[in-house]
């Protein structure tokens, strides 16, 4: 299986498991080519604010009650300090490498290399990090809103 079509897959699933059992998921079916042409932002609810960082929403509106899938396009060399969210989130590696770590404090120790493919979790209020290297990455971020982002020290 290719990473994209393992990446649409998990995303599929982590949107699934995001709704609670009365809610319907809107239909919504969209080629790299339209996201692609979709309008980028900077930061967002739920975003990390990161100078760089490009945002799509993709599904719903992360501000308001209700599923939402977000895009988010991370240059080379971006670091993300640690902070929390108040809904817990899934998420895809769709390109490039993401470092992702888990704790109160970034730590390059404590990353794992998540290639295309990968997936992850954030629970709510459970303080996370991330950075890239050399590449560029792409993630697809998936909850139930309202979202939020708290960092746990000033970034």
């Amino acid at each position: 299986m290719s990473p994209r079509v393992l990446a649409a897959a998990t995303l599929s699933f982590a949107i699934g498991m995001a709704l609670p059992a009365h809610a319907q998921a809107q239909q919504e079916r969209l080629t790299p080519t339209e996201i692609e042409a979709m309008a980028k932002g900077g930061a967002g609810a739920g975003t990390s604010g990161v100078a760089g960082i490009r945002t799509t929403v993709l599904l719903g509106d992360p501000t308001a009650a209700g599923p939402y899938t977000i895009e988010i396009r991370v240059p080379a060399h971006t670091r993300i300090e640690a902070h929390a969210h108040r809904d817990s989130r899934t998420a895809v590696v769709v390109s490039g490498t993401w470092y992702f770590g888990y704790g109160k404090t970034a730590e390059e120790a404590r990353v794992k290399a998540l290639p295309p493919g990968s997936f992850y979790t954030e629970p709510a209020d459970d303080p996370h990090f991330a950075l890239t290297r050399e590449q560029p990455a792409i993630v697809y971020i998936s909850g139930w809103g309202p979202t939020d982002t708290r960092y746990t020290a000033k970034p």
